[in-house]
């Protein structure tokens, strides 16, 4: 039997030895492969406790990010272990033509808590999955109500819904999309993004004119009506830098996607399950969308599970005969062990009134960060709606100029010397676990004070 190496507290030469393993046979997500250890590189964690990681040396770092988005319960429950180990000791594969009574637990009680209870939950193995299920949920949704020439999905520039080429294509890809992978997924078309500090149709905030909800009328009517299948979205967009949209601009979506029959299909795999103090951020807009994707706060990332929740509008077209039905299938969609996860997630954040916790936390953590617009290099705080929250960087405030690349690395080397885990670029994306109190924002805000203190002194 393979002996695992203990994790904690590890000597220098076995933190070396994993080094040197990691360095031949690890393949990074997003990093260059000789270059996983520098000054902003990979740091070996080996436990976790609420918001904070615990590294192999035995150093203790502040985890602004929930993970990536997702560890919304907060690190190291171990009623999630339990409830996974339980189900996996009884079954943790279902074989085709079965599903175990967990799997439809999860489903129904997903349903219940998603905008419309009447909700059908199509079972995936993350957030990319989500998203291509939904884009083929609605492609063949208008194919069988009679709608064949609709294949056209309209999204939003700087937007991001996943990693597979479909799922990428829906952003724009950006320059390196196009030079790495080549020709985008066609027939994506891509619209304005809410932006209350650079967008076109904001000049300040709650200033917004809400043209850039009506760039995707102008966009429908430029493709052809009879060729638009869906419209797909964030409701707030962290890739595009966490702007709360104006109170009628999911309203107003909702209603050009009505008018002319496209699907309206909401990205809630970062804003769900509490993000926002609710537990669809669509809540606090009061629309239904047509198909909701979701994932990573589900089980709070303890295992990968996504879903598509598909209003009775779209399931209806798919039960009327063997033609109608929607032939696609994920082979770990429905998993056991995630769906026991799910649950006991669930359960944890509703006995702890985490989406509570997460609307006044979130109110305290947006008033504190407010206090750091005294820095030079602060261009703008957002925030407001639960735990999601932005630090914008600028180099001047009068002309809104970046930061340029050098100095971004030199803010990311200093957040790390002081044991902040998160991503710096143009602007500083805030999502901690729902559990953070007000003595740890106080921690965080400190740090940052530091941080940008000290970026400022290297401009």
């Amino acid at each position: 039997m393979t002996q695992l190496i203990p994790q904690k507290n590890l000597s220098g030469d076995q933190i070396e030895e994993l080094k040197q393993k990691a360095s031949e046979n690890f393949w990074p997500h997003a990093r260059h492969t000789k270059d996983m250890f520098n000054e902003v590189g990979l740091q070996f964690v080996s436990s976790a406790k609420g918001v904070w990681v615990d590294d192999v040396s035995g150093n203790r770092w502040f985890d602004t990010l929930a993970g990536m988005f997702l560890v919304n319960i907060g690190h190291g429950r171990k009623e999630i272990a339990e409830a996974v180990y339980s189900q996996m000791s009884q079954i943790s594969y279902s074989p085709g033509g079965t599903v175990t009574p967990v799997t439809a637990e999860l489903t129904h009680r997903v349903a219940q808590l998603s905008p419309d209870k009447k909700s059908r939950v199509y079972l995936v193995s993350g957030g990319s999955e989500a998203v291509e299920s939904a884009l083929k949920m609605a492609k063949n949704y208008q194919l069988n109500v009679g709608e064949p020439r609709r294949w056209k999905v309209i999204s939003r520039r700087r937007s991001y819904h996943g990693t597979t080429h479909a799922a990428m294509s829906l952003g724009g890809g950006g320059i390196n999309a196009l030079q790495n992978y080549g020709p985008l997924m066609p027939g994506n078309i891509h619209i304005e993004q809410t932006d209350s500090y650079r967008g076109v149709c904001c000049s300040k905030p709650g200033g917004c004119t809400l043209d850039c909800a009506r760039d995707l009328e102008r966009a429908i009517l430029h493709e052809d009506p009879s060729t638009i299948a869906a419209f797909i979205a964030e409701p707030i967009s962290q890739s595009a830098g966490i702007h709360i949209p104006h109170p009628e601009y999911w309203p107003t979506i909702r209603e050009i996607c009505d008018k002319y029959g496209i699907v309206l299909i909401c990205d809630e795999v970062i804003n769900a399950w509490g993000r926002t103090g609710t537990m669809f951020a669509t809540e606090h807009w009061g629309i239904k969308p047509d198909i909701t994707t979701s994932a990573k706060g589900l089980t709070s990332g303890y295992l990968p599970i996504g879903v598509a929740i598909a209003s009775p509008k779209i399931t209806s077209a798919f039960d009327k005969d063997e033609s109608s039905t929607f032939s696609h299938l994920i082979t770990f969609g429905g998993n056991p062990a995630a769906c026991a996860a799910a649950m006991a997630n669930l359960d944890i954040m509703e006995n702890e009134n985490m989406l509570e916790n997460s609307t006044t936390m979130g109110t305290y953590l947006y008033d504190q960060l407010k206090t750091l617009t005294t820095h030079q290099i602060v261009g703008d705080v957002r925030g407001g709606l639960g735990l999601l929250a932005s630090i914008e960087l600028v180099k001047n405030k009068e002309t809104k100029e970046r930061l340029d690349k050098n100095t971004i690395r030199r803010a990311n080397e200093i957040a790390i010397k002081h044991n902040i885990l998160g991503r710096v670029t143009d602007f500083i994306p805030i999502s901690p676990p729902l559990c953070i109190n007000k003595d740890e924002i106080d921690y965080f805000i400190s740090q940052m004070d530091s941080i940008l203190t000290e970026v400022e002194s290297t401009i």
